[in-house]
């Protein structure tokens, strides 16, 4: 897949760690160890293991791109987010600029859009819930989120539009399609990097069917993208993704005109898994960890 170069999205510098690393990989890739060994004052090889992400940080994490994406689709589908007693918690509540409601010319699309605001909506409260009765914690307020020049910072950077353009997910389908094209995968590749970190058998079934239901969303997108014959966009985004979460090359695009790839899978059929490190560097639209991009001023909770 091909590479895109920018001030935006640009190849990742320094290792990655895989999943496949277990429990110290991701307190690695996350600066966490030397984080625990400056407040212990042990070793960093204790620090790790002390330093360990617990399921809540994890869940909490998770809820930062579960306001995301319900915030984006109840936007686009009724033209209104998220109500103020489902944004509040621990840490800093942020304001949320751009999205208005699409104008859809496809009923199917906009009944898609508006299922897809269900879904997400109903994800937020659930895991808030899982937060409060299951791990007996605190879920994170709402960040500050960029529905607005976020996504054309991403198009310029994947070649979707020209260096000086702009790019509105508002003003038609195929744009709204797009738009949610570079979340959905992201969201995936995301539950399946949690789903070996989480300890309560709870929170793991409940995390197990976010997958399942992001999946089921991810898929229907890139067939509505390959139907509308999108192969080019889809390969961009996915480039871009690809360019900026690190040096290897997971990333997938919907295929050609000859093969499609709705499911983007390895040889095993078994879909890749991006560590939180990844996660927001696409979100942050920059391969140095600097809050930009989707969350401005950074996610909340302890994984940033």
């Amino acid at each position: 897949m091909p590479r895109f170069a920018s001030d935006v999205f640009r190849p990742a510098d320094g290792p990655e760690v895989s999943v496949a690393q277990g429990r110290r990989g991701f307190i690695q890739a996350l600066g966490l160890a030397g984080l625990g060994a400056a407040i212990l004052g042990g070793s960093a090889t204790t620090a790790s293991a002390q330093a360990a992400p617990s399921d809540l940080d994890i869940a909490n994490f998770a809820l930062n791109f579960e306001y995301l994406g319900a915030e984006f689709y109840l936007r686009a589908s009724v033209g209104r987010g998220l109500t103020d007693a489902e944004v509040s918690g621990s840490g800093t509540l942020g304001p949320v600029s751009g999205g208005r409601q699409i104008t859809f010319a496809t009923q199917y699309i906009a009944n898609f859009a508006n299922e897809l605001a269900r879904d997400e909506r109903a994800h937020v409260n659930s895991l808030r819930a899982t937060i409060t009765n299951v791990l007996s914690g605190t879920p994170i307020a709402r960040p500050a989120i960029d529905l607005a020049f976020a996504f054309t910072l991403a198009a310029r950077s994947a070649g979707l539009i020209g260096p000086n353009d702009t790019f509105d997910p508002y003003a038609n389908e195929n744009n709204f399609l797009q738009a949610a094209f570079i979340f959905e995968d992201v969201c995936v590749t995301a539950l399946a990097g949690a789903a070996p970190l989480i300890r309560n058998k709870t929170f793991l079934a409940n995390a197990s069917g976010f997958l399942a239901t992001e999946s089921y969303q991810a898929g229907a997108i890139r067939t509505f993208l390959y139907s509308r014959n999108l192969l080019q966009q889809a390969g961009l985004i996915s480039g871009a993704r690809d360019a900026v979460d690190g040096p290897q090359v997971d990333d997938q695009g919907i295929g050609d005109n000859a093969t499609i790839n709705i499911t983007p899978t390895d040889v095993d059929g078994l879909v890749f898994a991006r560590t939180p490190q990844q996660v927001l560097r696409v979100a942050y639209l920059n391969a140095n960890g600097t809050p930009t991009g989707f969350f401005p001023n950074g996610t909340n909770g302890t994984i940033r």
